[in-house]
């Protein structure tokens, strides 16, 4: 049964192990299992990514330009038949060889 998360709103799954408030993933420790509030561990957050607002649009006006697009990829061309080349020249028939003189 989902919850919502008492810090940010989104639905949660999970509580908090200290206070057991419901916490979502975004604000639980994945450590120690505690909510943002409650968490006490040293572990670094990673450093947020400054988007300013220009670089977000810009992000999102490409991918409506790429999905607007109707990108046609022309069919790749049928290879050419192979032809064989000419046959080699059979090999000479054999000539009957002449009787010669005979043995007496």
């Amino acid at each position: 049964m989902p919850f919502t998360c008492s810090i940010c709103g989104e639905e949660s799954t999970r509580i908090c192990v200290r206070c057991t408030k419901d916490a979502c993933n975004n604000h639980l420790c994945e450590k120690c299992l505690r909510c943002s509030d409650c968490c006490e561990c040293e572990v670094a957050l990673s450093e947020p990514t400054h988007e300013t607002v220009r670089m977000v649009v810009r992000a999102a006006m490409a991918e409506e330009d790429i999905a607007g697009t109707d990108v046609v990829i022309p069919p790749e061309p049928e290879p050419e038949p192979h032809i064989p080349g000419p046959d080699p020249d059979p090999a000479p028939a054999p000539v009957p060889e002449e009787p010669g003189p005979a043995a007496a």
